[in-house]
């Protein structure tokens, strides 16, 4: 069988970075040919960054991101690199006009709207090009919004193996380029991804890939992107699977890299000239012909990567890790913020900013007022001294006794005052030192409004903002784990693992006083934001009916405060903002 060296490369692109990526596919380019890759590959729009959001309704973008291209490919060419194929992910246009759906095909798109495409250069130009075919629309996913959909199969014949290409969601949805793949012989489909991460979802994403490569009878290659945008985290896992269903090579989570292996394919017996329409979608199989020699196996074959799967709790910290290093360093920043109360929150904030960023880099402030207890002060700087940020105490009690003495406020409004004072605090020191403020709350309180707005929502970044809170004590006791099976001292201090949950307000307050036992209160949490499981269905689940109304009408009338809340690493299935969208002003209950 005819021999092909493949090399996937998951690659961390920047948003709208067109020559810094540009430089990035370059480098990886040369690294897979310098160890005889006969195909290149990078994820979907590692031209552009992913996702571009409106940057696609801009014709100046599109139109940069189409120059770029053609002079990546003649860049390569200049720097020897021209004799291996690269496909590579970029913004493109529409070249014809769009027709609408239905009979009449109306109100369709004009040439020249924007397409997530694919191209693959060979010698300086850019053979064949693809646009996405199947276009989601659904969670964080706003492609209608943006893109046109595209109606062929390249097949591109090297060195006497048939390669199909198709682009991320093109297998998530039935038929498509997969079936036509089938039906063009292909030997190889090669799918390029910006697959978003997602915990628990590694095991569904690698059984698509089988069912997919099953369903297309030959090998497929799913090269994905790594690194962090905003709120998402790509996690790579790029993968090869064989058409039974067997991984011959699998890249690990969240570090970029080359994954090379050789793979022995069908050799093409196709026509050429066999351009077949595929009625179903739509969808003309295009055929280019780069080399129809065939090539020996190698006397030296690569051994294929396989790494190995990372637990539940080691991925989603690696996921937050992730999303704040990516938020800090592709936003600029070199140093961030954290109000440290001696709660479990701000801990766990803490020390992954430090895995992020590094303990240098990380600035703790402790801000005491007359109802902070020692102990919890104790624990914010034994959190300092074990981990090595940088600390120090500024107590706000002057500044609350100003403000008591002369409003004269009690009840929630002395509360929320301790807090918005912190607030204030820590937005001074970021403007005047210059740190990236970070928001330390959590999934449960974000969700039942148990946070001060203008206190502790202040911040540039929530790190743990789609973390149930029963989840936060997991991944603290976790990271504590790993740190003393590595023989170091742990982060976290036992203490604030085992202590009641408080908020240190008024005096001998915990977060019970207010809200249920959180591993109650995320389970109704969870079946009413992430399932979006009616009142009556929660009940039947075997939950209090009061308590599930109450947890729900806490639910729907926070909704204010989280669109005010920042940005943060999303790690479920329906985070708050881009996946889960409700009107603030809405007087529908839940029944």
């Amino acid at each position: 069988m005819p021999s092909l060296r493949l090399a996937l490369n998951q690659v961390d692109s920047v948003v709208g970075n067109l020559d810094g990526n540009a430089e990035l596919i370059v480098r990886w380019t040369r690294h897979a040919a310098e160890q005889g890759a006969h195909l290149v590959a990078f994820p979907e729009l590692t031209l552009t960054g992913y996702p571009i959001e409106d940057l696609a309704l801009r014709p100046s973008f599109i139109e940069a991101s189409r120059a770029t291209l053609v002079a990546l490919a003649a860049r390569l060419q200049a720097e020897g690199l021209g004799e291996t194929p690269v496909v590579v992910g970029y913004l493109g246009k529409s070249l014809t006009d769009t027709p609408g759906p239905g009979p009449e095909r109306t109100l369709g798109l004009p040439a020249g709207s924007p397409q997530n495409c694919a191209a693959l250069l060979h010698k300086g130009e850019v053979v064949t090009r693809l646009a996405k075919h199947h276009l989601p629309n659904y969670g964080v996913f706003d492609e209608f919004r943006y893109f046109v959909p595209g109606d062929t199969l390249p097949v591109v014949r090297l060195h006497g193996i048939d390669v199909a290409l198709a682009v991320c969601e093109d297998i998530w949805q039935d038929g498509g380029r997969v079936q036509a793949a089938r039906q063009a012989d292909a030997g190889l489909l090669l799918v390029v991804n910006a697959s978003p991460y997602q915990a628990r979802r590694g095991a569904e994403r690698l059984e698509l890939v089988r069912r997919r490569a099953a369903e297309a009878d030959c090998t497929l290659a799913y090269v994905n992107l790594v690194g962090g945008q905003d709120e998402l985290v790509f996690d790579g896992q790029s993968v090869v699977v064989a058409a039974d269903g067997t991984v011959l090579a699998r890249a690990p989570q969240f570090e970029s890299g080359c994954l090379l292996l050789d793979l022995d394919l069908p050799e093409a017996t196709a026509p050429l000239d066999d351009t077949t329409r595929i009625v179903a979608d739509g969808l003309e199989i295009r055929r280019t012909v780069l080399s129809e020699e065939p090539l020996p196996a190698p006397d030296e074959p690569v051994a294929p990567g396989r790494a190995p799967e990372m637990d539940e709790l080691e991925e989603i910290y690696a996921a937050l890790v992730c999303g704040l290093r990516a938020y800090v360093e592709k936003n600029g920043f070199t140093s961030v913020l954290i109000g440290l109360s001696g709660g479990i929150d701000s801990a766990l904030v803490a020390a992954l900013a430090v895995d992020a960023v590094g303990a240098e880099h990380v600035q703790g402030v402790s801000m005491p007022s007359a109802y902070s207890s020692q102990h919890s002060q104790d624990d914010a700087a034994q959190l300092a001294e074990n981990t090595g940020l940088r600390f120090r105490t500024v107590p706000i009690a002057p500044m609350f006794d100003a403000y008591m003495s002369a409003l004269g406020l009690s009840g929630l409004a002395e509360e929320n005052l301790q807090s918005r004072l912190r607030g204030t605090l820590l937005m001074a020191i970021s403007n005047q030192e210059g740190h990236i403020v970070l928001a330390p709350g959590n999934k449960s309180e974000l969700a039942v409004g148990y946070s001060t707005l203008y206190g502790d929502s202040v911040g540039a970044f929530g790190p743990i903002k789609d973390v149930y809170k029963s989840l936060v004590f997991q991944l603290a006791r976790w990271r504590n784990e790993a740190a003393a099976k590595r023989g170091e001292t742990p982060p976290i201090p036992e203490n604030t693992i085992t202590k009641p949950p408080s908020a240190e307000l008024r005096p001998d307050q915990v977060d019970t006083d207010s809200l249920p036992e959180y591993d109650v209160l995320d389970a109704i949490l969870t079946a009413y934001v992430e399932q979006d499981r009616g009142r009556a269905e929660i009940v039947a689940g075997g939950y209090d009916p009061a308590l599930v109304e109450r947890v729900i009408h806490l639910v729907d009338t926070a909704e204010y405060k989280r669109r005010q809340y920042p940005p943060g690493t999303k790690i479920s299935s329906k985070n708050f903002g881009r996946d889960r969208r409700q009107p603030i002003t809405n007087r529908w209950r839940e029944r």
